[in-house]
């Protein structure tokens, strides 16, 4: 009656930051989820068991910890089982205090709850739930702007809200569990599809949920861009068209739900913001 639903990845080049940081107990939440069951939660799957792989140089017990920590309290918050994993010790493959990391999530989904964008049609609305920060892309590209800017990780990020953060601390920043959330969400109908904006931004993962001859309309200033991104931007001289393909700009997750079910969803799941809607045509046209 159910089809298993599985998803792998690893944190990328947020680790660099991890290093530099010191931070290394909530990358293991990075892992968990941006790179996993948020992922196969965009199918309508519920998270199963969760397998971890830890590679470096020589085990460091107590650094370890801290990350197995991380990928405990991200299997907690989405309600999936730690199963097991791989530790391996790599002498010379890896720097002194370095390590890898990568993960495997397996969930299930009834044959006849799968969540696939087959009934999408024009008017569907876009809804999209906000982020926590940069999660786990692009930061190659923002690892190029924090040396352009002259700033440490330790120095305040740029922002006008009156919140105080490290650039540090904003960057590294665990990336939200949607899975709870969205499960709920999908529970009470009118769910269609689900997008988990990670690399490639809007423009190359909404368009992956639509049937062929649709496409995306996002109108730009319906949500809350986070100062994370507005400073990277800034300092990076970045196109807007680079910021959506490559940022989540605030937004993590894209539900596309039936125009009678958007004003509900919006309310049952503030914050939620209305971020577009379903056209004819290809791609992604932001107004």
């Amino acid at each position: 009656d159910e089809y298993l639903v599985a998803g792998t990845d690893g944190v990328g080049t947020k680790l660099k930051l991890a290093f530099e940081t010191g931070i290394h107990d909530t990358i293991g939440i990075d892992l968990v989820v941006a790179m996993s069951v948020n992922d196969i939660v965009t199918s309508g799957a519920k998270p199963l068991f969760f397998l971890d792989y830890y590679a470096t140089s020589k085990l460091d017990v107590d650094l370890a910890e801290k990350v197995i920590k991380g990928i405990v309290d991200g299997c907690q918050q989405s309600n999936c089982i730690l199963l097991g994993g791989e530790t391996a010790e790599m002498p010379d493959f890896y720097k002194e205090g370095e390590y890898d990391l990568s993960g495997f999530a397996v969930g299930a989904v009834k044959k006849d709850k799968v969540i696939d964008g087959k009934s999408i049609v024009e008017g569907d609305v876009l809804i999209g739930l906000p982020s926590s920060g940069v999660h786990s892309n692009g930061f190659s590209l923002a690892r190029r702007v924090l040396d352009k800017s002259g700033l440490s990780l330790t120095d305040p990020l740029p922002r006008n809200d009156g919140v105080t953060t490290t650039v540090g601390e904003a960057l590294m920043a665990p990336t939200v569990i949607y899975v709870k959330q969205v499960l709920d969400i999908i529970s009470k109908g009118g769910v269609k599809g689900l997008a988990h904006i990670t690399g490639g931004g809007f423009t190359d993962n909404i368009p992956r949920v639509f049937p062929k001859g649709l496409g995306a309309k996002i109108v730009t200033g319906s949500w809350q861009v986070l100062p994370v991104f507005e400073w990277l931007q800034q300092v990076g001289k970045i196109e807007d068209a680079e910021m959506l393909r490559t940022f989540n700009m605030g937004v993590g997750m894209v539900l596309v739900v039936s125009k009678d079910a958007a004003d509900r969803i919006l309310e049952e799941s503030s914050p939620a913001y209305r971020i577009g809607e379903v056209i004819q045509g290809e791609g992604v046209q932001y107004v």
